[in-house]
């Protein structure tokens, strides 16, 4: 029986990190969070600070679906990724990957970067319209990363706690992000939020609403594995993503566009979900000689 608050943000905190964490979540904190080295990001950078925040749960769902556009992306999921029968495995793969490389020691950054290519290299084949794929290539590479970065950054902009990042602090998110793309082998990622806008724009002509794509976005949106009782919050979070996905991505994945509902409506759902989320997955108050502001996840 839940009773108190501190008893149900336990219950719902615990919930949220076993899916996004898995089993492995406590050992892998203290692997990346306390162990002593060197980090690839002083803690004072934007990169931290944004992918720490619980907005990360709306765009990671947002980058999801804006990968999906790129046909040969999407090829690779399909034909490699069990995202369907083990779409919380994908999940706690990628959470560990970015929580090693932004706060992990250098060594265990670099140890994820290693484990990401050597599944790159194994991932190829050829698309439904007979192009090969091949998950290392530098220019899909280059793809995945635009499209993470943006949907990131969107995400904290409207979501994230402290209120948005500036000008100078978004180039800066981006050009840390584009350290960790440059280790896995992105073509020439952007490093500023200029450049960005100018590599999405470069990237339209590639993408299309395909079959697998529309498929892949039902199944995130209205079909993910949950249970009854998360299906409603899940809901709030998805549409909060896709109120963040831009105007022209909406048709190819049939994605509902409702701009004032999602400008009024929408939004508050949204902060309500992120600040329930922010407030479920806090840590536990600090002991006396530990990091309060470590992130829970």
């Amino acid at each position: 029986m839940i009773s108190g608050a501190d008893d149900v943000r336990a219950w719902l905190g615990g919930h949220v990190l076993q899916r996004v964490a898995g089993p492995e979540g406590p050992r892998r904190r203290e692997q990346i969070f306390d162990a002593e080295g060197e980090r690839w990001f002083a803690e004072d950078r934007p990169i931290r600070r944004v992918h720490a925040d619980a907005a990360m749960f709306v765009g990671g769902l947002r980058a999801l679906l804006l990968q999906s556009l790129h046909p040969l992306a999407m090829a690779g999921v399909a034909g490699h990724s069990d995202f369907r029968h083990d779409p919380w495995g994908r999940l706690q793969r990628t959470s560990f990957f970015l929580a090693a490389t932004t706060f992990g020691p250098a060594e265990e950054a670099e140890r994820a970067v290693a484990r990401v290519r050597g599944v790159h290299r194994r991932v190829r084949g050829v698309a439904p319209d007979g192009r090969p794929y091949a998950a290392g290539d530098p220019h899909l590479l280059r793809w995945v990363h635009i499209a993470e970065v943006d949907s990131f950054l969107a995400a904290y902009q409207r979501y994230g706690t402290g209120g948005p990042l500036n000008a100078a602090e978004r180039d800066a998110y981006i050009a840390d992000a584009a350290t960790v793309a440059d280790k896995l082998g992105a073509a020439d990622p952007p490093r500023t939020e200029a450049e960005l806008a100018r590599a999405l724009r470069a990237f339209r002509p590639e993408l299309a609403g395909t079959p697998e794509a529309r498929a892949a976005a039902r199944y995130l949106l209205l079909q993910a594995p949950l249970p009854l009782l998360a299906r409603p919050p899940y809901g709030v979070l998805a549409s909060a993503a896709v109120g963040l996905m831009p105007a022209w991505t909406r048709w190819p994945l049939r994605l509902p566009y409702l701009p004032a509902a999602e400008a009024t409506i929408g939004r508050l759902a949204g902060h309500g979900i992120v600040s329930t989320i922010r407030w479920a997955t806090r840590p536990a108050p600090a002991a006396p000689g530990t990091d309060p502001d470590r992130p829970a996840a």
